[in-house]
């Protein structure tokens, strides 16, 4: 019979010291055992293994970083934290109905985002949005935005003035309903609605604005009468005050809000940037030509006043040549509009010969995409589809397997799309991302069509743009065989081959050694 090999000390120690962790209690200074039972022959410990055995269990328990106390209070705190949850009672009584207002100023960042510097802003473009949508429509020219010394913003158009009747549903004037009651506005489409296109879709911006400011006064020109109404975080204070205009100004229409920023919502200290809310005046001048925005900054100081006003007759057009004023471009602004299926698209674009990026700003309504949507997969699809097939038709891509991707098409691209979309489908409150999946089709066959048409008549532009998407490809697949000519030899670095096998890495030929070689 074999004899059988003693159990490895090392393994029964392992062993030991894993036991000793679990069921011992360390706070005593004996171990009470002599010996262990094992499957295999067992070793008997002498007091100086054991005490080596209490040091390495020490080490394990000091290196990890864990008191030996807290094993043993461990079941302490989940029973105590069991306890502490299962207090919580949970019945009818525990159900809350907020009504009003109260769920804005309960949860503010699910309407503006945050409750910091964005969501701040985001109440000003709130109000923006609703003045611009008066533009849109066709009715409002002028639109004038004021930071107040005391921290506070005005916004005035010239639009129709928001409705003061009666409201048959609410038993309340409109301008109260749309400024107290969530979901309430003349922006929903069809044939009640006051808009065939807007940004505004669910009757929460305004009412929202005034939830979450401290102060909240409303000023409405129409019919020759002005009407003044002030609230306070989201309820009326006063009445509907109404007086008749003088003769000369009867015509005049529109609505001026101000409002005050509630302390108690915002974290941060309430102080507009100038810079931010003129950042957005541009764009929305851009988008819509015959707008007028005008922006002022009041402060006690006269030499820190600051004010400016935005007009660009040429639009996106304009746009992409501000965009790109510091670059070398390849050839004009390519820019042209069209109506389909109801869906109005506007874009402007160039590429610059000295970018190696692409800048592309959608917009929806004149709101602003930041994460994209449907309109810009559609300008994605179309321009890497139509400038492949005129490539190829062109003999431009000679081989018939490249083909450029997206990414190499639009290196160096500046683009701008901008659609009105009469029901669009926005991502949240804020609008971030437009879903209209009809929206992608509609853009993807009128930039095919005009693209196609335009690059045919002009092949000096085609060239240009093809030639600049063929170099990227060309950097594109150098750097990838770079990449895999750096990882191959840090693998050959790496690898613990022997000297004779590994790689020469001298250049001097007199400390290199040469290789014979006997051929026959």
């Amino acid at each position: 019979m074999a004899l059988l090999k003693p159990y490895p000390l090392q393994h029964s120690l392992r062993r030991m010291a894993s036991r000793f962790l679990l069921h011992s209690h360390y706070h005593t200074h004996t171990l009470s055992f002599s010996s262990i039972s094992l499957s295999r022959p067992s070793i008997v410990l002498n007091p100086r293994v054991i005490n080596k055995l209490r040091r390495l269990s020490d080490a394990i328990l000091i290196r990890n970083m864990v008191s030996p106390r807290a094993f043993m209070s461990s079941s302490t705190a989940t029973e105590a934290f069991q306890e502490n949850t299962k207090s919580k009672a949970y019945g009818s009584e525990q159900i809350q109905v907020l009504e009003g207002l109260d769920p804005v100023r309960k949860r503010p960042g699910m309407y503006i985002g945050s409750t910091g510097p964005r969501g701040l802003h985001h109440l000003v473009y709130e109000i923006l949005d609703n003045a611009v949508d008066e533009a849109q429509a066709g009715f409002a020219t002028k639109i004038d935005v004021v930071l107040h010394a005391d921290n506070s913003v005005s916004i005035a158009d010239n639009g129709r003035g928001i409705p003061t009747e009666l409201h048959p549903v609410t038993k309340k004037s409109s301008l109260e309903t749309v400024l107290t009651v969530l979901h309430a506005g003349g922006k929903f489409g069809g044939s009640s609605s006051g808009y065939n296109v807007s940004g505004g879709l669910h009757g929460v911006g305004l009412s929202v604005v005034n939830a979450l400011s401290q102060a909240l006064e409303v000023t409405i020109w129409r019919d020759g009468k002005e009407y003044q109404q002030k609230y306070s975080r989201g309820k009326p204070i006063t009445t509907l005050i109404c007086h008749d205009l003088p003769v000369e100004m009867r015509d005049r229409q529109g609505t001026a809000i101000r409002f005050w920023p509630d302390k108690e919502v915002f974290t941060a200290e309430i102080q507009f940037d100038y810079n931010t809310i003129a950042g957005r005046i541009r764009e929305l001048a851009f988008l819509n030509p015959e707008l007028t925005i005008a922006l002022k900054k009041e402060d006690v100081d006269p030499e820190k006043i600051q004010c400016n006003e935005y007009f660009y007759a040429g639009g996106l057009v304009e746009y992409v040549k501000w965009l790109n004023a510091d670059k070398k471009p390849l050839h004009d602004v390519l820019g042209f509009r069209k109506e389909a299926d109801g869906i109005t698209i506007d874009m402007a674009l160039q590429w610059c010969s000295d970018a190696y990026s692409d800048t592309m700003l959608g917009y929806a309504n004149s709101i602003r995409t930041i994460d994209g949507g449907t309109h810009i997969d559609g300008v994605k699809a179309a321009l890497t589809r139509t400038l492949n097939n005129l490539g190829k038709k062109s003999k431009t891509i000679k081989e018939k397997d490249i083909s450029l991707s997206g990414e190499h098409v639009r290196e160096g691209l500046t683009c701008v799309i901008s659609v009105k979309v009469p029901n669009p489908e926005f991502e949240g409150q804020t609008k971030t991302r437009l879903g209209n999946p009809e929206v992608k089709k509609v853009i993807d066959q009128s930039i095919q069509e005009y693209l196609t048409e335009y690059l045919e008549l002009h092949p000096d532009v085609l060239d240009s743009i093809l030639s600049k998407s063929l170099n990227a490809l060309k950097a594109a697949l150098a750097a990838k065989r770079a990449r895999e000519l750096v990882r191959q030899k840090s693998v050959l670095k790496s690898s613990s081959l022997p000297g004779k096998l590994a790689d020469c890495s001298a250049t001097n030929p007199e400390e290199a050694g040469n290789l014979p070689y006997y051929g026959f």
